[in-house]
């Protein structure tokens, strides 16, 4: 079910908004204007990925450099082993809205 997130303009290109619910999910607006959302704590170490560097689709943990493919989850550089899980993220009306999966 998707549920409203926050206004698109509220995070600007090449941001990233930490949305609270449980398990946090960080929700990134690329540079390209794509938007994904996926878990927001790095699967290697507890590190908020929200707080991470994005660039294109990846974001890099900001504890220890792993870094995620935002389309799919998988780690794209370690030290992390294991995916992220990724939710489906839309545009509605200005709105983003997040099913978690």
């Amino acid at each position: 079910m998707l549920r409203p997130v926050c206004p698109l303009d509220a995070i600007p290109r090449g941001e990233a908004y930490r949305w609270a619910v449980d398990p946090p999910v960080a929700i990134f607006h690329t540079e390209d204007g794509e938007v994904y959302a996926v878990d927001d704590t790095c699967t290697h170490q507890d590190a908020s990925l929200a707080d991470g560097w994005l660039e294109g689709a990846e974001v890099e943990c900001p504890l220890h450099a792993s870094r995620f493919d935002l389309r799919t989850g998988q780690v794209d550089a370690p030290p992390a082993k294991k995916p992220i899980r990724t939710h489906r993220a839309e545009v509605i009306d200005g709105v983003i809205h997040v099913a978690v999966s």
